[in-house]
């Protein structure tokens, strides 16, 4: 069983998470930031992980520390799920239409973090999420979970449906990269 529970406690910030690789798509999300609940619940389904994500921050400021050190927490809870990511296929990348708009993401699950986004947003909000925190989200989680991650929004309208399009492509590529090989480190080295 693929799974991992982490907590993270700051004078800005609450955080407990809990992630199966191996589930349903159930997501019990709650981060007192509505859109970004909705991104995170797309993220399991999507996945087919199941993660559980109790969040409390000082939203009174903004959401910029309660969506970074979720993405911090997260990285955690998935490079632990992982382990030494042995038996995994590693890379994944997958294209997400929505509607208007389409997003591609390529994963490399190496211990090598680095993150790639070039994503463009008209608007500063969709929702209560700021559309910036976005792209911080996801250097927090790439650096966390050591995983090398270039997502890139190729076209696009609606900023609702772009932030989808990047949370779904991110979910698919992953479901991909975490996939069991059935060998060992998919690694000249031998180890990831």
């Amino acid at each position: 069983m693929r799974s991992f529970q982490t907590s993270r406690k700051t004078k800005e910030t609450d955080i407990q998470i809990e992630i199966e690789l191996d589930g349903s798509g159930k997501a019990d999300i709650s981060t007192g930031i509505g859109f970004f609940d909705h991104m995170l619940t797309a993220l399991c389904v999507h996945a087919g992980l199941d993660l559980l994500v109790l969040a409390k921050g000082d939203l009174q400021v903004d959401c910029h520390h309660t969506v970074e050190d979720i993405g911090i927490v997260l990285g955690d809870a998935l490079a632990g799920a992982l382990g030494d990511k042995s038996g995994i296929e590693r890379y994944g990348f997958f294209y997400a239409p929505l509607d208007e708009s389409l997003a591609l993401c390529s994963i490399d699950i190496s211990g090598r973090p680095y993150l790639v986004f070039q994503c463009p947003f008209d608007r500063a909000f969709v929702g209560e999420l700021e559309t910036d925190m976005i792209k911080e989200f996801f250097r927090a989680l790439a650096t966390r979970a050591g995983i090398t991650l270039h997502i890139n929004l190729m076209y696009g309208a609606n900023d609702h449906h772009k932030a989808e399009a990047v949370f779904k492509a991110f979910a698919h590529a992953l479901k991909a990269a975490i996939q069991s090989n059935g060998k060992g480190a998919l690694s000249t080295k031998g180890v990831l």
